[in-house]
């Protein structure tokens, strides 16, 4: 199957915050599951860049290079014996109309659009360390996120609160209708960096609403920066529009 969209998913400051399973199960798509990782469910912040977006291999013009910030959980499917890890997008904001609008329309995705701006610092010559910090505007307020990196990237460790945060390659939106729709999403495992100083400074109930504002305004239970790659990602199907789930269902 040909990719929907190709990018590179570039920077990404994750903040990952334990919610009780209440706060999430009515978000959870139908089909899916809670993933967890050391028995409990998580939240993460994750700001990023996209670079060098395509649609159907066509780059969009004023399209190919803008931020994200997201706030999504992490839930699992069973298919022919083997999990599908994946996330749920509670909150998406860009600074692209037309992208939020694609991602509404045709993806059902809680996209919304904001001012944004980024800064970004890599350790490179001259300098161990660096930092990574995505803002966008409310009702004239800066929010922001970010954090500090220090030394090279490393390899994701096997077990590792970070594997786990990181390696989910599916996406599942609930529908109107109550339906659930799945895409997938390649890119190789990262390189990571263990973030020092992460900060979240945001009117959290304005932007996520009470509930989750309460998780949200503690001290993350870990933070960190990725690489990133590049990315594909795939048209999504209904659950009973995948042949290998509905041979299951006969």
């Amino acid at each position: 199957m040909r990719p929907f969209l190709t990018a590179e998913w570039r920077s990404l400051v994750i903040l990952n915050y334990r919610v009780d399973d209440e706060l999430l199960r009515e978000r959870v798509p139908a089909g899916t599951e809670l993933d967890r990782w050391d028995g409990s469910a998580f939240v993460s912040v994750v700001g990023f860049l996209f670079r060098n977006v395509a649609i159907r291999g066509i780059p969009v013009p004023f399209h190919r290079h803008f931020e994200e910030v997201n706030l999504r959980f992490y839930v699992r499917r069973r298919v022919a014996g083997e999990w599908r890890r994946g996330v749920v997008f509670i909150r998406e904001i860009v600074p692209k109309r037309l992208v939020a609008a694609v991602a509404r329309g045709l993806y059902h995705e809680p996209y919304v659009t904001r001012p944004m701006r980024y800064h970004v610092v890599a350790p490179g010559v001259g300098s161990e360390s660096g930092s990574v910090a995505y803002s966008w505007r409310v009702d004239g307020r800066w929010q922001r996120v970010g954090a500090s990196i220090s030394g090279p990237p490393l390899p994701l460790a096997d077990g590792s609160v970070e594997e786990f945060i990181t390696e989910h390659y599916w996406g599942y939106t609930a529908l109107p209708d109550g339906s659930t729709r799945e895409y997938r999403v390649d890119h190789p495992p990262w390189r990571v960096w263990s973030a020092g100083d992460p900060y979240f400074a945001c009117d959290l109930e304005k932007v996520y609403g009470p509930e989750l504002a309460v998780p949200l305004r503690s001290v993350p239970h870990s933070a960190l920066v990725a690489e990133g790659s590049p990315v594909s990602v795939y048209p999504g199907v209904g659950l009973l529009d995948d042949p290998v789930q509905r041979q299951g269902h006969e």
